[in-house]
């Protein structure tokens, strides 16, 4: 078996075998097949696509490149959610403590943000002390003290996917939503997951923006989860619009922690309450019948009442290193050093949001990166006062810039003046749109 004649074979829209595909990943894993050619192999896929017997090898395949992790000795259900990402998208501080508080495991290996999109590892370790990088021994001792665990990946989890990601983001490949789809999949069924939970993001702050392609992409991932035996749904969630009001590393950490209190902004404590009975649905409680889902919805929305999640939260930030003080007094987060107000130059409605714009403003202050090794400033970040719908005075603030670099706040100021768009209109005529546009696999909740 060559790897040129396989790359000849899906350029001319051949479907490759699993063997085939399994020899090409686990040459490209051991550097015994040149970069050059699995870079053309990659370009293949994205302009031939996949079939999806193909899909199911790929993820396979990435998956056996590493260790799957076997939780098994730990009774209840493990669960666990992951979103494709978008700005001020913070709910996975919620949702691991949420669910292990229900009595489910939640082992999560998170990634960190590029580009205008934040990123969960990023964000844990503006909590001083914080750990990400543990070892798989440590993983599983935090996971079983306190249900849920919140790590990068290691060198031991799917190291196929690490390899294949450097290439597509130097040869113009990340878009394919199935190389997308086997990178997602391969890390998190590596997990040893019994059931997952996917936010994919759609319109103008994520990676998807129109939803037809983030459908198809749902589609793929919650197809090939079923395919390798897990219970698995879709939400296809609304990105036209940061989520909640805080946007940057410390800033987010401290509006999770108002939502896990019960307050914070409405749309990201709805969400998160979806989200989270989505897990609870699909790890099995909420009971059978019609209304297991609306029973989750309700057990989700305790758990944040009775305070529960917030010392589960508190409880994996102490097991991790971190400072769990922040919990009771979020000012021990990084705090920017200057703040500065985008004031509004008219009365109206905010009748939209350049939401990718304003993820860019907050990396320019030094909250994101461009590049992997790019350094994060953890206490900058924005404040939002006004979304979509809110009617505003002139002179009034749209948001409040946190900074620490004089330099750098002029260039942010700039790019969130051109972020709102503000029209003399009814609140019906400017409304945004909904959270959650629809569900992929609902049927999966049933039942089970």
């Amino acid at each position: 078996m060559r790897a040129v004649d396989l790359i000849r074979k899906k350029r001319d829209g051949g479907e490759m075998t699993a063997e085939e595909i399994g020899f090409l990943i686990s040459g490209a894993t051991a550097d015994e097949i040149p970069e050059y050619q699995i870079s053309a192999w990659l370009m293949a896929v994205l302009l031939r696509g996949m079939t999806r017997a193909e899909l199911a090898a790929l993820t396979a395949a990435m998956l056996d490149s590493g260790e799957r992790l076997d939780f098994s000795a730990l009774l209840a259900p493990k669960v666990d959610k992951h979103s494709t990402g978008g700005v001020g998208d913070k709910t996975s501080l919620v949702l691991a403590p949420l669910a292990a508080a229900a009595g489910l495991y939640v082992p999560m290996i998170s990634g960190r943000g590029l580009g205008h999109t934040g990123g969960t590892l990023d964000k844990l370790e503006a909590i001083p002390g914080f750990k990400t990088q543990l070892s798989l021994q440590d993983f599983h001792r935090v996971l079983e003290a306190c249900g849920c665990a919140m790590i990068g990946q290691t060198a031991e989890i799917a190291p196929a996917d690490k390899k294949l990601y450097a290439l597509r983001d130097v040869t113009g490949t990340v878009e394919s939503p199935y190389l997308i789809c086997a990178s997602i999949m391969s890390k998190k069924l590596a997990e040893g997951l019994d059931a997952l939970v996917l936010d994919v993001k759609t319109g103008s702050g994520a990676f998807m923006k129109r939803e037809e392609d983030a459908a198809f992409l749902a589609e793929l991932m919650v197809e090939t989860g079923r395919l390798m035996g897990k219970r698995v749904v879709a939400l296809l969630t609304d990105m036209d619009q940061p989520l909640g009001r805080n946007v940057g590393n410390a800033l987010e950490v401290e509006e999770c922690i108002a939502v896990m209190r019960g307050e914070g902004a409405e749309d990201l404590k709805d969400l998160c309450v979806e989200l989270a009975a989505w897990m609870l649905r699909l790890g099995g409680l909420g009971g059978g019948g019609a209304n297991a889902l609306e029973n989750c919805r309700k057990l989700a929305g305790e758990i944040i009442a009775s305070g529960r999640a917030l010392d589960k939260f508190r409880e994996m930030v102490r097991l991790q290193g971190g400072d769990e003080h922040v919990v009771d007094d979020p000012q021990r987060l990084p705090q920017a050093r200057y703040r500065a107000e985008v004031l509004s130059p008219a009365a109206g409605r905010i009748a939209a949001l350049a939401c990718e714009q304003i993820g860019l403003a907050s990396c320019v202050l030094g909250g994101g990166r461009e590049k992997k090794d790019d350094a994060i400033d953890a206490a900058v970040g924005l404040v939002l006062h006004k979304k979509v719908g809110d009617s505003v005075e002139a002179g009034e603030p749209l948001c409040t810039i946190h900074y620490n670099s004089k330099a750098r706040l002029e260039a942010a100021r700039a790019l969130l003046e051109k972020s709102y768009r503000i029209e003399n209109a009814s609140a019906a005529a400017v409304a945004g749109r909904e959270l959650i546009q629809r569900v992929i696999g609902a049927e999966e909740g049933k039942g089970s």
